[in-house]
C-alpha cells in the first residue's frame, strides 16, 4: 500500500510514523525546504497528546526536547489570581504537560519518520493532477490553508481571522516577583488580550502576547506590545527583558469542515479541524494514531475484498473502511474540542464588561467545576492504539 502524506510539521511527520507501522510505503511532501524552521514559537503538549506518542514511539524522545509544566495558574487583568489547577492533565494523573518549541517537536518526529522508512522530500507543493500512479491514499496534513481541503472539497470553507492575533518571544533576567516560579503556565486575562508566560528551568521566559483586535495588526513590534499591556505589571516586566523575538501570528478559525474524507483521501490536523486551545498538536497526533489504528486493523481483516481490493487487503476496499472508521471515530471529540476552544478564544477577546465578569465567575468555575468540564478530554489512553 502506498501513501503520500502532504505536510512535513506535527500532523504529516506523526501520520508518517503511524502508516509506516500499519505496514504502508510513504513518501511526505513539504512545501518549505526546510519546515521546522517555518515554524515558530513554543507549545504544550497535554497528557493525551503525550500518550498518543507514546502509541508511535516518540514521547520519550520528544520530552527531552522540553520541560515538564504541572499546574497552570489564570490571573485578572488587576492582579489577582483567579485559579490554580493542572496543566493539561486530570489531577490524579501523574504525568505533566510538557512545554517546548514547536520545531523542536517537527525535528522530532520527522526524524522518527525517517528511521521507520518514510521518505520525506521539501520544496514540492501539493499538486493534486500530480499525485503519482499507484497510490492509494492521500493525507492532507498542510495546515489551516489546506490545498488537500480545497481538492477534496471545492466547497469546502475557508479560514477567516479570529480577531486575535500573537507575538512571542524569550526574555532573560525577569525578577523574580513577575516570572513567578519554573513548573507554572501563567495566563493573565488582560485588558488588550491575554498574556501567557511560563519559566524555564534555566529561568528564561518563554512568553506569548495574544492580543484582542477586530483588524488584522499592522503594528506587532514590542514597543506597540508594551502599549497594549501598559496597565498589566507582569506582561510589562516580561516583555521589557526581551532577548528574541518570533515571527507574529495571526489566529484563524474554520467552520466545520463537512467533508474529511472521500475513501481515498483524509484530512488531519488543522486542514481538519484547527482547535487551539493548547490542544492542536495534541489532537494532530491523536489523529495521526487513530488513523494508523483504522488503517492497519482495517488491512488485517481483509477489507480490500470489498470494493476491488486484493484478498490480502492492501486494495481500495481497507483504504475506504479505514478513513471512514477514522471519521466516525474522531468527528465528536473534535467537534467537542472545537466548542472547548471557541470560548477559550471569547474569554481572550472579551470586552471591558466580559472581562470584569470573567473576574468574578472564573475563580468559582476554577475552584468547582474546572475537573469535571475538562476530565473527559484527558481520559482517553492512546498508549496502545497502534500495538
Amino acid at each position: 500500500m502506498k501513501a503520500v502524506v502532504v505536510g512535513a510539521g506535527v500532523a504529516g511527520a506523526a501520520s508518517a510514523i503511524a502508516l509506516r507501522r500499519a505496514g504502508a510505503e510513504v513518501t511526505v511532501v513539504e512545501a518549505y525546504e526546510d519546515p521546522a524552521g517555518e515554524v515558530g514559537s513554543f507549545l504544550s503538549l497535554a497528557s493525551n497528546g503525550l500518550r498518543a506518542l507514546d502509541a508511535l514511539g516518540c514521547a520519550q524522545a520528544v520530552a527531552g526536547r522540553g520541560f515538564e509544566v504541572p499546574r497552570q495558574r489564570m490571573w485578572g487583568a488587576s492582579g489577582r489570581l483567579l485559579g490554580e489547577v493542572p496543566r493539561g492533565r486530570r489531577a490524579d494523573d501523574p504525568r505533566n504537560s510538557v512545554t517546548l518549541m514547536r520545531g523542536h517537536l517537527v525535528e522530532e518526529l520527522r526524524a522518527a519518520a525517517l528511521r521507520a522508512g518514510a521518505e520525506i522530500v521539501t520544496g514540492r507543493r501539493f499538486d493534486p493532477e500530480a499525485v503519482p500512479e499507484g497510490t492509494d491514499l492521500v493525507v492532507g496534513a498542510d495546515g489551516i490553508r489546506s490545498a488537500v481541503r480545497r481538492a477534496l472539497d471545492p466547497a469546502a470553507p475557508a479560514p477567516r481571522y479570529a480577531g486575535l492575533y500573537s507575538v512571542s518571544g524569550v526574555s532573560e533576567g525577569v525578577p523574580r516577583s513577575a516570572a513567578a516560579e519554573p513548573g507554572t503556565f501563567n495566563m493573565t486575562f488582560a485588558r488588550n488580550g491575554a498574556f501567557v508566560h511560563v519559566v524555564r528551568p534555566d529561568g528564561a521566559v518563554w512568553w506569548s502576547a495574544q492580543v484582542a483586535d477586530a483588524r488584522e495588526p499592522s503594528d506587532t513590534g514590542l514597543e506597540r506590545l508594551a502599549e497594549l499591556y501598559r496597565s498589566e505589571r507582569v506582561p510589562v516586566e516580561v516583555m521589557r527583558a526581551t532577548t528574541a523575538l518570533h515571527r507574529p501570528a495571526l489566529h484563524h478559525v474554520l467552520a466545520e469542515v463537512p467533508r474529511w474524507q472521500d475513501g481515498r483521501t483524509v484530512l488531519v490536523g488543522d486542514a481538519a479541524h484547527p482547535v487551539g486551545a493548547g490542544q492542536g498538536a495534541s489532537m494532530a497526533i491523536e489523529d495521526a494514531v487513530v488513523l494508523g489504528r483504522a488503517l492497519r486493523e482495517e488491512t488485517r481483516a481483509g477489507r480490500g475484498d470489498r470494493g476491488g481490493g486484493s484478498a490480502g487487503g492492501d486494495g481500495e476496499g481497507a483504504v475506504a473502511a479505514a478513513l471512514a472508521r477514522y471519521d466516525r471515530e474522531r468527528r465528536a471529540r473534535l467537534t467537542k474540542m472545537a466548542r472547548v476552544a471557541s470560548a477559550n478564544r471569547d474569554a481572550k477577546t472579551a470586552g471591558p464588561v466580559g472581562r470584569r465578569m470573567n473576574e468574578l465567575i472564573m475563580p468559582i468555575v476554577f475552584r468547582h467545576f474546572y475537573e469535571r468540564a475538562t476530565g473527559w478530554l484527558y481520559a482517553d489512553d492512546l498508549s496502545r492504539a497502534l500495538g
